[in-house]
């Protein structure tokens, strides 16, 4: 398995990252323990978790995915095998039961959200603590049209980073990460950070797929020039891009199919290029879910490609993507296909 820099970091994480969203709803502990042995039998380095999950996010069950890496760390004591990253819920949807509702990126409640996860992963120390999302009105979860309020305050970024570099002296996290972020939210913390002597973040995981290249438009330059290298989540669009909602098709089990949220990927434009890519993929006889995973490591920008399994065969499935390398002819179709069809699910 391929490792790659993380930033400017000493960390060196595999291509492909494990991510654990689905654990503690669709798998169980079992299932988790099962998963995490396997990816690190074939080089995964890189887990990749929130206090938020597992998803939907529910009261009863949040937190449940970090106890489940933490039974395993407990039972296994790999902890100095793996690059371990968390993610702190940030203000709004509608998750008053996390911390009492006190989820903004103060020093206190940061503190707080830490060490509740921390206990939970059976650890004292996280590789990197990413912001689940930004503390301020602006365009993330696939919103577009940045609309600003006069009477909008000013984002306390600077005394997040603060609360964040004590975090990092006192060795509680290595390193800071953000998420779902825009290129002016990258670019401010990096410039207070540099301003004030702060950590910089060396990380931004936002959403990368077939239907939704929006980070080329603004943050991969921001991550090419500032060593700042997108772990990209949703590779396969909620599983639209493995072929198995072809033609409004509902597989029993399946994540569409289950919770009626997930609707990002369903527009009818996102319908239309999804069954194009998949058309494309069976012309030159790939796995379209592996052609869609191949194409989101092969980016120059991205550090880590954010895989995510409810079943084994899955798992071992997109794990063989890292080994695929598209030909020329295929990526020159993918390119036609987003001219015609660009971003339809941002």
């Amino acid at each position: 398995m391929e490792k790659r820099r993380l930033g400017d970091t000493d960390l060196m994480v595999s291509a492909i990252c494990l991510g654990t969203m689905t654990w503690g709803e669709q798998n169980s502990e079992a299932d988790a323990h099962q998963q995490l042995d396997y990816a690190l039998s074939r080089g995964i380095n890189f887990i990749d978790t929130a206090e938020m999950y597992p998803v939907p996010p529910k009261a009863e069950t949040q937190g449940r995915t970090e106890a489940y890496i933490g039974s395993w760390l407990k039972k296994r004591g790999r902890r100095d095998d793996i690059v371990l990253a968390s993610k702190v819920s940030g203000p709004g949807n509608g998750l008053s039961y996390i911390r009492d509702g006190k989820t903004r990126f103060t020093e206190r409640e940061l503190r707080e959200a830490l060490h509740g996860s921390l206990q939970r992963l059976n650890t004292d120390y996280l590789d990197l603590y990413q912001l689940h999302w930004p503390a301020r009105r602006t365009n993330f979860f696939g919103k577009l049209g940045y609309a600003p309020k006069a009477d909008e305050p000013e984002p306390q970024i600077a005394e997040t980073l603060e609360a964040l570099g004590k975090l990092v002296q006192e060795g509680k996290i290595r390193h800071i990460g953000l998420s779902n972020e825009t290129p002016w939210g990258v670019m401010r913390f990096l410039w207070l950070a540099d301003k004030l002597g702060l950590p910089r973040v060396v990380s931004v995981q936002n959403p990368y797929n077939l239907l939704n290249r929006t980070y080329e438009i603004g943050l991969a330059e921001v991550s090419h020039r500032e060593q700042v290298g997108l772990l990209a989540y949703s590779p396969l669009a909620f599983g639209m891009l493995s072929g198995k909602y072809c033609g409004g098709a509902r597989p029993e089990g399946a994540r569409i199919t289950l919770f009626e949220r997930f609707t990002r990927y369903l527009n009818e434009e996102g319908q239309a290029a999804m069954e194009r890519y998949v058309a494309l993929a069976r012309e030159h006889g790939l796995d379209p879910a592996q052609m869609a995973l191949a194409f989101v490591t092969s980016r120059p920008f991205v550090a880590s490609n954010i895989i995510g399994a409810t079943t084994m065969e899955q798992l071992k499935s997109n794990i063989d993507s890292h080994s695929l390398e598209l030909p020329e002819a295929v990526l020159e179709s993918i390119e036609a296909i987003h001219r015609a069809q660009p971003n339809p699910c941002p």
